[in-house]
C-alpha cells in the first residue's frame, strides 16, 4: 500500500474510529459460516478491529497502520495483532482458512493487485475463502479532497476484476454490486498457481497450464526434471532458483499460464479452457504491457493461438507484445535440452532489449 495512504490512517486513526462503524455484520456472519470449523481467519486491513469478533474461529487482525492496531487492541477482543504490508504477508504458506478484506484492497494500485492476490493465495489453504469489498467503477466520485488525508483509491470494472482474481487462482462464487459503489467478492482458492505479474515486465513467461506438482509447491516448472530453471539461470534471465517473485522484482520476469487449472497431463484440458485462457491472457498483456511474451511449448501455442506457429520470434504480436515461442522445458520433451533452452532464453532477452531500445 502506498505511503500517503498508510500515513493518512496513522494520523487519522482516532478520527476514523469515531466517525465510522460496522456496516456489514450480516456479511461477516456469512463469511464465518463459509469458513466454518476452527480454521484461522485473517482480518486484513482490520482498522479498529470491529469485524474480528464477528468472523468466527481463531482470528488474526492485521493492518499496515500501527495507530489502527493500537485502537484494535480493544475492538478485536484479544485477537493477535500484526502490522504488515499487503504485498508481504508474514505468514507461512497454506496456513489460513479464510481472509476478510473489507474496504482495504481499494487502496492497492491497480497494477499491484495481482501480487497482493498472489500473497493472499499463498497463505490460504486450497479451498480457503476470501471475502473482499472493493470500489466499483460505477461510483460517481464527487469529493474534491479526501477528508482523511491523501489516500489512494482504485475503482474496478467488474469484468476486469474477475479476470485478475482468475489469474490469481480463485474461483469467484459471487460478485455483487452494493449501494451503487461497492463490489462484494466471494472467492475460493483453487489448487493452481497464482500469476506473478506486475508493471514494467521485460518478459512474461507463459506456460500451457500448471502441473499438479507445481501447484502444490507454489512455483512454476517446479519438478526437478524440468529444464526451465537450470536453463533460465544459465542464460541469466533469472538469478535465483525456483523463485518467481525474485524473478519479477529483480529481473522483470513474470509468470502466468494460458489455462489456470492444474492437471497431471495437458490432454486433460478442453477447447473452452484454451479459448477463455487466451482471452484472459490477451487482456493481461494489453493491461500490463510486457516487452516480450514468451510461450513455453510450441504444441500448446499451436492449439491455443496459432496452429501454424514454429519456434522463435512470431510474425505477429500478442496483445501488443513481441512474441516468442520456445520448446516445452519438460524433462519428457526429447526434442530439446538445456543448451537449446539457454539459447532460446538468450534470444528472448535480446528481443526484450531491442523492444526497450525502440521505445526510447
Amino acid at each position: 500500500m502506498d505511503k500517503p495512504t498508510v500515513d493518512a490512517y496513522e494520523q487519522q486513526a482516532a478520527r476514523w474510529e469515531s466517525e465510522r462503524t460496522v456496516d456489514e455484520p450480516e456479511l461477516a456472519a456469512a463469511f464465518a459460516r463459509r469458513v466454518g470449523g476452527e480454521g484461522v481467519r485473517l482480518d486484513v486491513g482490520c482498522g479498529p478491529g470491529w469485524y474480528a469478533p464477528l468472523l468466527g474461529g481463531q482470528v488474526i487482525a492485521s493492518d499496515a497502520a500501527f495507530s489502527m492496531l493500537k485502537i484494535a487492541v480493544l475492538g478485536a477482543e484479544g485477537a493477535p495483532l500484526v502490522q504488515h504490508d499487503f504485498e508481504a504477508l508474514p505468514f507461512r504458506s497454506d496456513r489460513i482458512s479464510g481472509i476478510w478484506a473489507h474496504k482495504c484492497l481499494m487502496h492497492v494500485p491497480h497494477e499491484s493487485l495481482p501480487m497482493v492476490l498472489h500473497e493472499i493465495a499463498r497463505v490460504l489453504q486450497v479451498g480457503g475463502a476470501v471475502q473482499a469489498r472493493i470500489l466499483s467503477d460505477r461510483l460517481q466520485r464527487t469529493w474534491q479532497a479526501d477528508p482523511y488525508g491523501q489516500r489512494h483509491f482504485s475503482l474496478w470494472n467488474e469484468g476486469h476484476l474477475r479476470r485478475v482474481f482468475d489469474g490469481a487462482g480463485f474461483t469467484i462464487e459471487d460478485c455483487e454490486h452494493r449501494h451503487g459503489q461497492w463490489l462484494d467478492i466471494s472467492a475460493t482458492r483453487q489448487r493452481t498457481l497464482a500469476d506473478v505479474v506486475g508493471p514494467s515486465m521485460n518478459v512474461l513467461v507463459v506456460g500451457l497450464n500448471p502441473s499438479v506438482y507445481s501447484a502444490d509447491r507454489g512455483v512454476a516448472f517446479a519438478r526437478p526434471g524440468n529444464r526451465f530453471w537450470p536453463a533460465a539461470l544459465l542464460s541469466r534471465l533469472v538469478t535465483a532458483d525456483r523463485d518467481p517473485v525474485h524473478a519479477l522484482r529483480h529481473r522483470g520476469v513474470g509468470f502466468t499460464d494460458i489455462v489456470k487449472r492444474a492437471t497431471a497431463r495437458a490432454d486433460e484440458l478442453v477447447r473452452d479452457e484454451y479459448e477463455a485462457g487466451v482471452e484472459r491472457l490477451r487482456e493481461l498483456v494489453e493491461w500490463l504491457e510486457p516487452k516480450v511474451i514468451a510461450f513455453l511449448g510450441v504444441t500448446g501455442y499451436r492449439v491455443a493461438v496459432d496452429r501454424h506457429a514454429s519456434l522463435g520470434i512470431q510474425p505477429t504480436d500478442f496483445g501488443g507484445a513481441a512474441t516468442y515461442v520456445m520448446p516445452n522445458p519438460s524433462g519428457l520433451n526429447a526434442h530439446t535440452n538445456v543448451t537449446d533452452l539457454v539459447g532460446h532464453f538468450q534470444s528472448v532477452a535480446r528481443l526484450a532489449s531491442s523492444v526497450a531500445s525502440a521505445s526510447r
